[in-house]
């Protein structure tokens, strides 16, 4: 028998388990209360990790990142600019940094190489001409809904239901053990029930909502950051500022544009994220930093995400308020320790590492159902983006 998974969330997680279900034989519908990757992911820098970022304070991450980057450079060619990438050091604290940075990297698996200052120069003109250090790294970048789209274009085409504009107001129930959703469709207002035989929560920092639905906690730690966008592509390549994770250390070429980011910060509720100004302006002054007059361009954008970190928010020490060191890593969840069987939830890690998480999470729902059809999701390309609306 075929078993029906409705998955909730059509960001890059919840795109990336229709796909990886489907090749395993589940009949999966998706819903999503806006359009596809509108939220979290619709919000993103696009960035293609290499896991450089995360190599001395988050090792597991980097080894992720490193993998998938890896992967999916062969699975979605079509979507992603490998346009690479630099870690540089803008003065002295940034440099004593470089070397426990560089060992980091080969311990992880994460390809980086120094090259002269001289050569980062040629390859950035328009870096500051005063850095003191460069490090190539295998970064990359990607539009968020067109990677998103991909996942779903692939999946519909092996079967899946997508439906946008959905939203779950609640569970169903059989007896003790959770049986679809109850949704309303936003356009008209209309309340239904759709049933399954399993339900994955893969709304990002919205899913402790639906986890209360079935009164399971879920640590989930919604965490909001800033991102500037201005109206000239400055840099041909992703540029990073070689030191710890902090506000304002990157820069993402996106189309005409670079996107400066991010800050970061807990919040209450990811639905309204006020966008404190002197963050804009740090913002700024941080391009500034990287690219002198990078505030004579146009601004373009101003926007900001919660991103929903795995993690006990009454957990949150003050010695780090920005939650910098909260992990960038993942979990998937089986509820029935929790008295919610058939209710599945995956929390955490990057849209870069949406295809393991995906192939995690299948791993645990087959262990659930005593299903044996085994992850596809290592070889089998992804659809061009646009197949969606084939």
């Amino acid at each position: 028998m075929t078993l029906h998974v409705v998955i909730i969330g059509a960001g890059s997680t919840g795109a990336a388990v229709a796909h990886d279900l489907t090749l395993r034989g589940y009949r999966v519908t998706v819903v999503e209360r806006g359009e596809v990757a509108c939220e979290t992911t619709g919000r993103n820098h696009g960035l293609l990790h290499s896991g450089a970022r995360y190599v001395l304070n988050d090792p597991p991450a980097a080894r992720e990142c490193a993998e998938d980057n890896a992967l999916m450079r062969k699975l979605m060619p079509d979507i992603l600019e490998l346009n690479g990438g630099l870690f540089v050091a803008l003065n002295e604290e940034d440099l004593s940094y470089k070397e426990a940075f560089l060992e980091a990297c080969a311990q992880a698996g994460v390809p980086a190489e120094e090259i002269p200052i001289k050569e980062a120069l040629r390859l950035e003109p328009n870096l500051n001409p005063r850095i003191l250090a460069a490090v190539k790294v295998q970064d990359g970048v990607f539009d968020p809904f067109h990677f998103t789209l991909a996942f779903l274009a692939t999946a519909k085409h092996h079967g899946a239901a997508v439906h946008t504009y959905t939203e779950v107001v609640d569970l169903v129930w059989n007896g003790r053990s959770v049986s679809g959703v109850k949704v309303r469709d936003r356009r008209d207002g209309r309340e239904y029930a759709i049933g399954a035989d399993l339900v994955v929560n893969a709304a990002g920092p919205w899913a402790g909502r639906i986890g209360a639905m079935a009164h399971v906690h879920i640590a989930v730690l919604p965490v909001a950051g800033t991102m500037v966008a201005v109206g000239r592509r400055w840099v041909r390549r992703v540029i990073n500022r070689l030191c710890p994770p902090c506000d304002g250390g990157i820069i993402v070429p996106q189309r005409r544009n670079s996107v400066v980011g991010t800050t970061s910060w807990p919040v209450e509720n990811p639905d309204y994220i006020a966008i404190p100004p002197e963050q804009v302006e740090a913002m700024l002054a941080a391009g500034e930093e990287f690219i002198p007059g990078f505030r004579s361009a146009p601004l373009r954008g101003i926007s900001a995400a919660a991103r929903p970190l795995l993690h006990e928010s009454s957990q949150l020490v003050t010695a780090d308020p920005g939650a910098r060191g909260v992990t960038r890593g993942f979990s998937c969840f089986n509820h029935a320790r929790d008295g919610a069987p058939g209710l599945f939830s995956i929390i955490g890690g990057k849209t870069t590492t949406s295809r393991l998480m995906a192939e995690v999470m299948g791993d645990v729902i087959n262990e659930a159902t005593g299903i044996t059809n085994p992850c596809r999701t290592r070889e089998v390309p992804l659809l061009p983006y646009h197949a969606f609306y084939v």
